[in-house]
């Protein structure tokens, strides 16, 4: 039997695509450990640090020379070809700061993405290259003179250090802080924020994302090895 519906106008196919639902996003992770606040003379080495990770993205298509040597692109998107984005970034508060993490993987890949994230915290604690510290210095001295090319940024700029610090530092002395620092103050300061409880979200189907306490024990061990669970029904 035919049924006629009757004419079907382009804006009825549209609806019906709008109320189609989506494919479930990759599930996204992100571990974040408190580090210091902007005042404190710490700040430089986090920055150091965060650079060395990855410096607010671990590759950017079309400009390969950031941050194709960072560790989150060695070793965790080169190596396992599963997790889809791996990222740091830093973030500095007049109390206090964060150093953060985010990672998006395959959805049977989660366990072995939050593991292999933790791992990258812990090696943060060991020993940091010199040339690996000299190319940091260097992104972050770039990032810091070009940012300030525009008369907008430099305004915003002296703004937040005066009403954050009644001062403001030039450019040049911060670059002095930079060159100055050594290997020595960022594996200080990698190992003091180990110390913390983490903060951990996640986003999209995490159904397989580890329980927080077994998170933090993987942070405070040696190797960051995640205790292992299995599940009789799924």
């Amino acid at each position: 039997m035919d049924v006629d519906s009757g004419p079907v106008h382009w804006g009825d196919c549209q609806a019906r695509k709008r109320r189609q639902p989506g494919p479930d996003p990759h599930p996204r992770w992100g571990i974040r450990l408190e580090s210091c606040s902007f005042l404190e003379e710490d700040f430089i080495p986090f920055a150091l640090l965060n650079m060395m990770m990855g410096g607010g993205g671990s590759f950017s298509a079309g400009r390969p020379s950031k941050g194709i040597f960072s560790r989150l692109y060695l070793d965790v998107l080169s190596r396992h070809h599963w997790i889809y984005n791996a990222t740091s970034y830093y973030l500095s508060y007049e109390d206090t700061g964060l150093l953060c993490i985010l990672a998006s993987a395959d959805p049977r890949q989660v366990p072995e993405m939050v593991e292999i994230t933790t791992k990258e915290f812990i090696l943060m604690g060991g020993t940091v290259d010199a040339v690996e510290l000299e190319r940091a210095k260097t992104q972050l001295t770039s990032m810091l003179m070009m940012n300030l090319e525009s008369r907008p940024v430099i305004f915003e700029d002296v703004g937040r250090q005066v009403l954050a610090t009644r001062s403001r530092k030039l450019p040049q002395e911060l670059c002095t802080f930079i060159r100055n620092e050594k290997p020595e103050d960022v594996k200080r300061v990698a190992s003091k924020i180990l110390q913390g409880k983490p903060v951990v979200a996640a986003l999209g189907k995490s159904t397989d994302l580890p329980a927080y306490k077994h998170i933090q024990t993987a942070l405070w061990s040696k190797d960051g090895r995640l205790l292992r669970t299995y599940r009789i029904f799924r």
